[in-house]
């Protein structure tokens, strides 16, 4: 199974189209993760227009709309993989301990992975009850990055593998 992981695309707040190397791999895909800040109702409409299956969050900066639409978490299992998605984990310093505690084996929902966003800033760490930690960064605002982002994935037999894929700058 084919897997797209995006966050934080801030249509059109940020940015006024996704790159067409992203919309490439989501029509590829089997399923569309996206760990929120759409900022948008359209932005929500083409990524369900395109997506084969969404999996997504809403973000601290959508709205009322987009939020009635999306939950805090979403949670899916996907090629024997329990995945959380959501938009904030906090600072950096203590996620992993904070993500056992919300998602870990002893958690009331634990997860396998969590897919997350917010900072914009790539994450791929396990955390020490095993949990999985994944952050695309931005496809449309690398901020302090060097490069935008966004994440593949392969899913089979519980089995996970992880792809980064660097966006070319873009002229606004």
């Amino acid at each position: 199974m084919r897997l797209v992981l995006v966050a934080d695309t801030h249509l059109p707040s940020r940015a006024k189209e996704i790159p067409d190397e992203v919309w490439a791999a989501v029509e590829a895909a089997d399923v569309v993760v996206h760990a929120g800040d759409w900022t948008s109702p359209p932005a929500l409409d083409a990524f369900e227009a395109r997506s084969a299956r969404l999996v997504a969050c809403w973000g601290n900066n959508d709205g009322d709309e987009l939020r009635a639409r999306l939950p805090e978490v979403a949670r899916v299992e996907l090629g024997g993989l329990r995945f959380a998605v959501i938009h904030e984990t906090g600072d950096a310093r203590g996620r992993e301990r904070r993500c056992d505690e919300w998602f870990g084996p002893a958690s009331d929902e634990p997860a396998d992975v969590v897919v997350f966003g917010h900072s914009h800033i790539p994450w791929d760490s396990t955390t020490p009850g095993g949990v999985r930690l994944l952050n695309p960064g931005s496809p449309t605002d690398r901020r302090r990055q060097p490069v935008a982002t966004f994440l593949t994935a392969d899913v089979a037999g519980g089995v996970l593998t992880v792809g980064r894929h660097e966006l070319p700058p873009r002229v606004r």
